[in-house]
Order: C-alpha cells, then sequence, then structure tokens
C-alpha cells in the first residue's frame, strides 16, 4: 500500500498514511532547518595556510585535505562539505568557508594554520594620459611581438568584450604558457585578446543589474583593463569631450579577467580566490585597483596572494586608495606590492556657469548635456522647502534627496550649498544644478543631469545675485576640455602615508596618472552609474587610484616584455628610481604623497641599477617584524628559521627607497641602511653617488663610487641617515649616475604618529 492510499483504504488505512506524511514532512523540514542553522547562519572566514605542502605529503589532494580538516573542526562530514566555498590550492595552501565563531576560533588555534580571519567587503577605488608622461604610441614589430606575450591579470568588475579597446583582430592564439580558461556563458565569450575569464561570488550575493559571468555590469574593469593593455582606438571620446586615441600601456598584450567585485563591493575570499588562479594561470602581471584598510600582512588576502605571486615571478600592482589627504591612509602597503598614487595631467575639464548678468563662473563636472536654451530660471535651494514633507530652507538649501518643492524647482537650474549626487535636484524636477562650496577643482565627475561644481567664492556672488535680481537665470555650458601645460602633482583624494604597518616602507611607491582619465566602458551600464541616467557610452572619463593602478600594470609590463627574467622586485625599483620628481610645493606630505614620482615607462626599461629583492630577503625582513619561525615555514613551505643571522631590520630591506620615523615631533634619529644593487646596464660601469638634502638631513654613503665589470654583477653600500623628526616630512634624494643613467631614490624623514 503507498502512502498516500487510495479512494478504496480503509479509514485506518487513510489515517495510517497520513500519519507517514506527516511524520515524512517533519523529518524533512528538521533536515533542512538543521542545515540552515549549520550552514546558512554562518558567516565566511578564510583560512590561510602558507604555502603549497609537498606532494610526497600523501595521495589526498589539498582540497580534501581541507574537507577533512573542517569535518575535525566542525563534527559533521555533511556540513564541513557544505560549508567550504572555496579551497586555495593551485598557488597557495588555504580555504574559504562558512563557520560558527566558535568553529573560526577552534581553527584559528590547528596546527598548520597561519591566520583566519572574516570575510571583508572591500572597495573599488574608483586617451591623453599616456602622452602626458611621453609614452609614444607607435611600438615595432619586435616590440609588438613581445608584448604580445605579456598576459596582465585584471582583478576588476569584468570587462565588456565587445569593446574596440579588447579587438582580437590581427592577434595570434595565447602564449603556450597560458593555462588559464574562459568561462564563458549564453552572453561573454573570450577571444586572441581577452584570453581568460573567471568570475567569483563566495557571498553569492547578486545586485539587480549585477550579471552572473565575467561580463562587466559596472563599467570599472573595463576602463581599468584597456588602461593597461587596450587597443589603439582611434576618435574616442565623451560625447565629443577628450576625443582622441584611446590606448593601453602595452596594447598588444592579451588581458586575463577575474571579475571579483559586485555592486555589494569585493569580497576578500573572492579575492584570494582569484590570486590563487591568477598566479597558476600564468599571467606576467596582476593589477588590482581595490582595497580597504591596514591589515597585518597575513590577514590579508591581497598581501598574501601578492606574497605568493611574488614566490612565482609575478608583480602585483596596487591601487594606494581614494582616502586622502589623510595621513596614514595609504592602502596595500606590502613591500612586496607596487603601491601607485594617482597624480594629475595637463588636460582640465571645465564647466562654465552663466548668469543673467553677463558673469561666467569657471566651474568643474563632467557636463555631457547641450542646453537648449540660452538661459533657464535661476532658484537657491534654500528659498524652494519642500514644507509639506517638514523641511525647511536650512535643509532644502543642500538639496537633499526630497528635501526641495517641485512646484518651485521644476524646470529651473537650483542652486545647493554643497556637492551631491544630484539626486534631490533630479527628483523635484531640475534642468541643472549648480552646486557651491567646492575647492577641488581638478576632478570631474559626471551627474546625470547638467551640473557644476563652483568654488566657496564664485558660489556666494551666485546666491547674492539670485537674491538681488527679480527672475535671476543662468545656463550650465557643455563641459571642455584643454590643455594647461601645468606640472603633475599627487590629487587631494589620493591616499597618503605613512605605512602604518611598517612606517619605515616608504608608502606609496610612486604615482600614475589618475585624473579625468578616458578608456573603455560598459554598455551594461550609464556615464554616472545614477538613478535617472540613460546615457550609455563605449568610452567614459572617470577618476581614482584605480586609474593610476593600470597605468603602472601597463608600464610594469612594458619593462617585463623587455626582461623577462627580472624579478618582481627588480621591475618595481626600475619603475621607481626612474619616475620623474613632483614637486613638494603642490604636495606639501611631499614622498608620503607620491613616493618616487610619476612613471616613465622608457627610462625604466633602461634603469642601469636595479635593487633587487627575493623571497628570503622578504622573510629576512618579517623575521624582523615579529613574525615567528613556525609562521615563516608554513608561508614559505620550506625550513626557514628566524635566527641571529636572518633577522633583519627593516632599513636592511633592499628597498629603492630610504624612510625614517618616529612617533613624535622632536625626536633625533640616526639609521643605517644596507643595499645592494645590480648592474644591469653596460658592462664596463662606474656610478658615483650624489645626495642632496636639506641641512637638517644628514646622510652619508659609503663606498660613494660603485665601479662594475661585467653586466649582472652586484655591489653593496650603505646610507647613514640623522635627523631630528619634524611633524612634515624632510626630504633628500640619493643618486646613482654613471653620466648615463640616474638611479634616484628619495630619502624622507617623517612622524609615523597618526592622530
Amino acid at each position: 500500500m503507498g502512502i498516500t492510499g487510495t479512494s478504496s483504504s480503509s479509514p485506518s488505512s487513510r489515517l495510517l498514511a497520513l500519519k507517514l506524511a506527516y511524520s515524512a514532512f517533519f523529518f524533512l523540514l528538521m533536515i533542512a532547518c538543521c542545515r540552515a542553522t549549520s550552514v546558512q547562519d554562518r558567516k565566511v572566514y578564510i583560512a590561510y595556510m602558507g604555502d603549497r605542502p609537498p606532494k610526497s605529503q600523501g595521495s589526498l589532494t589539498l582540497p580534501e585535505l581541507h574537507i577533512n580538516l573542517l569535518r575535525r573542526i566542525i563534527g559533521s562530514a555533511r556540513v564541513a562539505s557544505d560549508s567550504l566555498i572555496y579551497s586555495y590550492h593551485r598557488s597557495f595552501n588555504g580555504f574559504a568557508a562558512r563557520l560558527t565563531q566558535a568553529e573560526h576560533l577552534k581553527l584559528a588555534a590547528y596546527e598548520g594554520v597561519v591566520s583566519v580571519f572574516p570575510n571583508k567587503i572591500v572597495k573599488l577605488h574608483t586617451t591623453r594620459s599616456w602622452d602626458f608622461i611621453g609614452y609614444p604610441k607607435n611600438a615595432s614589430t619586435s616590440t609588438r611581438r613581445q608584448q604580445s606575450n605579456m598576459i596582465i591579470g585584471m582583478l576588476d568588475t569584468g570587462v565588456w568584450p565587445e569593446s574596440q579597446s579588447f579587438n582580437d583582430s590581427g592577434y595570434g592564439p595565447p602564449p603556450k604558457k597560458w593555462k588559464g580558461r574562459c568561462q564563458s556563458s549564453s552572453n561573454f565569450t573570450c577571444n586572441n585578446k581577452i584570453i581568460g575569464a573567471r568570475y567569483y561570488n563566495a557571498e553569492g550575493d547578486y545586485g539587480p543589474d549585477d550579471i552572473r559571468s565575467p561580463r562587466d555590469s559596472e563599467g570599472h574593469g573595463s576602463h581599468t583593463a584597456s588602461t593597461a593593455a587596450g587597443n589603439l582606438v582611434t576618435s574616442a571620446n565623451l560625447y565629443g569631450i577628450a576625443n582622441g586615441t584611446a590606448r593601453g600601456g602595452v596594447p598588444a598584450a592579451r588581458i586575463a579577467v577575474y571579475k571579483i567585485c559586485w555592486s555589494f563591493g569585493c569580497s576578500s575570499a573572492d579575492i584570494l580566490k582569484a590570486f590563487d588562479d591568477a598566479c597558476a594561470d600564468g599571467v606576467d602581471i596582476i593589477s588590482l585597483s581595490v582595497g580597504g584598510g591596514p591589515m597585518d600582512y597575513f590577514r590579508d588576502p591581497i598581501a598574501i596572494g601578492a606574497f605568493h605571486c611574488m614566490k612565482k615571478g609575478i608583480l602585483t600592482s596596487n591601487s594606494a586608495g581614494n582616502s586622502g589627504p589623510t595621513p596614514g591612509s595609504v592602502a596595500n602597503g606590502s613591500p612586496w606590492s607596487l603601491t601607485v598614487a594617482a597624480n594629475t595631467i595637463d588636460r582640465k575639464l571645465t564647466t562654465n556657469v552663466k548668469l543673467g548678468n553677463g558673469k561666467i563662473y569657471n566651474g568643474s563636472a563632467l557636463n555631457t548635456f547641450q542646453p537648449k536654451k540660452p538661459m533657464y530660471p535661476l532658484i537657491y535651494g534654500g528659498d524652494a522647502p519642500n514644507k509639506t514633507a517638514g523641511y525647511d530652507g536650512n535643509v532644502s538649501k543642500y538639496c537633499d534627496s526630497d528635501s526641495l518643492d517641485k512646484n518651485l524647482v521644476q524646470g529651473k537650474i537650483v542652486y545647493c550649498e554643497t556637492g551631491s549626487q544630484g539626486d534631490g535636484a533630479i527628483a523635484a524636477g531640475a534642468v541643472g544644478a549648480i552646486m557651491g562650496n567646492n575647492d577641488q577643482g581638478d576632478v570631474a565627475f559626471p551627474f546625470p543631469l547638467p551640473v557644476s561644481l563652483l568654488n566657496e567664492t564664485d558660489g556666494n556672488n551666485v546666491v547674492k545675485y539670485s537674491n538681488s535680481t527679480r527672475g535671476p537665470t543662468a545656463v550650465i555650458s557643455k563641459t571642455v576640455d584643454y590643455l594647461d601645460g601645468s606640472p603633475a602633482y599627487a590629487v587631494y583624494f589620493s591616499s597618503r602615508g605613512p605605512n602604518t604597518i611598517t612606517p619605515d616602507i616608504l608608502k606609496p611607491d610612486l604615482t600614475g596618472p589618475g585624473v579625468n582619465i578616458l578608456a573603455a566602458w560598459s554598455k551594461a551600464t550609464t556615464v554616472s552609474g545614477e538613478p535617472g541616467d540613460k546615457r550609455v557610452v563605449p568610452y567614459n572619463i572617470i577618476s581614482g587610484t584605480s586609474m593610476s593602478c593600470p597605468h603602472v600594470s601597463g608600464a610594469a609590463a612594458y619593462v617585463k616584455s623587455f626582461h623577462r627574467t627580472w624579478s618582481p622586485a627588480a621591475i618595481k625599483s626600475a619603475l621607481m628610481t626612474t619616475a620623474q620628481p613632483l614637486s613638494a610645493k603642490y604636495n606639501p606630505e611631499a614622498e608620503l604623497a607620491y613616493g618616487t614620482g610619476q612613471i616613465d615607462p622608457i627610462k625604466a626599461a633602461d634603469p642601469g641599477l636595479v635593487y633587487d629583492a627575493r623571497e628570503k630577503d622578504y622573510i629576512r625582513f618579517l623575521c624582523g617584524q615579529g613574525y615567528s619561525t613556525k609562521q615563516l615555514q608554513l608561508v614559505t613551505g620550506d625550513p626557514s628559521a628566524c635566527t641571529a643571522a636572518t633577522n633583519g631590520t627593516v632599513w636592511d630591506l633592499n628597498y629603492p627607497t630610504f624612510a625614517l620615523s618616529a612617533a613624535r615631533s622632536g625626536v633625533s634619529v640616526s639609521r643605517v641602511f644596507h643595499r645592494t644593487v645590480t648592474n644591469v646596464g653596460s658592462a664596463n660601469a662606474t656610478y658615483k653617488a650624489t645626495v642632496k638634502a636639506p641641512a637638517n638631513l644628514e646622510v652619508r654613503v659609503n663606498p660613494s663610487v660603485l665601479s662594475f665589470k661585467t653586466t649582472g654583477e652586484k655591489k653593496p653600500f650603505a646610507v647613514t641617515v640623522s635627523t631630528v623628526v619634524k611633524n612634515y616630512t624632510i626630504s633628500g634624494i640619493l643618486v646613482w649616475s654613471d653620466g648615463k643613467h640616474i638611479v634616484r631614490s628619495p630619502i624622507a624623514a617623517f612622524m609615523s604618529f597618526i592622530e
């Protein structure tokens, strides 16, 4: 007899069947509830276990070992299997899993685990630029052939594959070293330019506009990828603004896409899995315009991933962050990564405001809208409060959402006391917005309606005109671009040092163009990405250290295309010691704002000398930073030990810059830096040291002359620096020169304490 019975069954049989059905239902419900409690209510943690163990340790694979470890921690094989999200096993050892707090603590104490930390959500650090730094458009056939063997791994929001920046016309098959894959779908395929694509989402959190494939729905990933390695695309522009040739640093290079960011942000677990794959896939350079706050190196997924990629000869280029000019805000400060700040270029964007009295004020903002009338009625936001919703003029003057009266604002340009996304003005039916009290005019951001940002003085003049005139009018012009010839400087939003994890490692390392950069965009979004915006474009203009990072990634790939055997540290040194120094006139924080200066890829390909460093050098540094032998043996996968002979100070790490800090002003500090340079220029060369420093910074170099007989020869030297640290950066320069090459290293003394 079946559980459901039949119409001819007896009452007792039907009752028994009903009882069995209910029992089965509640049993399944109990299982579902238990599973929800054991998996869905858990939080995602990342267990980092160092280097991949030798294969001789057993027949089980790393993913199987991870499951076994989770089973011992959780106590259930099924729950352990359900809890595992990622197994990191291709480039290093670890996993991401859903755990309770108690299980997290139990796992952290387990033998063989370096660290366990919660999955955090970090944010994106969101043409003319290559011309500005003197990088030529056209490469020789041999150079293009070299570049076509380079693969840049882009960890970002994905890519828009149909963009002309990623057209594969003329490309041959991927390099033979490529071991990656294309996670294709119905809406995404790779080609011989975009040779690989994967996507990750550990949290399973998808917004309504997210696309579940490597396809870019944000625009950011397409922008960074085309900046690093996009094809030459003539007549690229944004509604006629910034018209020119869009191109990447290595236009012939291949791109491997690793989509780690979604509408909610970028997950640490996804970032680490992308590193695990990229380092094993065969990329040459990793570009990552993402970051959070400063973290211990082996609790930071970016530092962990970059460390293991460094061991494989892969340099990671990171953005410094957009939290400037706050001191100590720099992100991605590990010494094995290249940390990139953002500088301005000589292209400026201006959006003028003309008033009915004929006065014209130069404003900023990126306005693609051409006015349809000579003038529009102008109203001050403080005179148009939405009283029905309980607002008064003290609130409506800021034009916050729902604070403006539609009946008074509709069809007019509204003046707002401060900057906003423009949502309040749009909701009230305004045809434009003038936003005052904005003193930072070097960056132009897009809005979904005509907007111009004015400084405080010009904004006050607009308010005076509005209050003193019957029927005030104004018009906001379409943005125009022009070249003003101004020197580069670190932009205000670019995060500043010191490096709060290791203050005496100078960060950021250098800068790249990061202001008003035109590059490829996704057609799944709009110019501003704001509600009400209907402008879908193939190229867009945005700013951020997210834009400067791929400039440096492209430059690093360019250098590596000529020097395939150079280590990540050697490439990094070449870029840093040949950078164009910036002036502290615009950046009083000096090297804490811009590091060694703006990249110069052409000079970096022939630097003369490099400050090289390998895994053993970073291990010595980490020993000196207090990491234990046990931790470092797990990280390195070998019997490395912290002893008196291997316990190196931060000042002895072979870094291309010299930094010394003190906790407060007025402290006398003296440090001895031991360095070794490798000759990568002419076989017979003699370099002489020159020091430029203020009177309050004493610098001695011993020896001051280095003579080389062969290429690849190494020479040690020591630099002694003494000063009294002040509440400002004290800067000097050490230059080694053979008459042809200029090998420049900043010397900086500063306060490490951040209030």
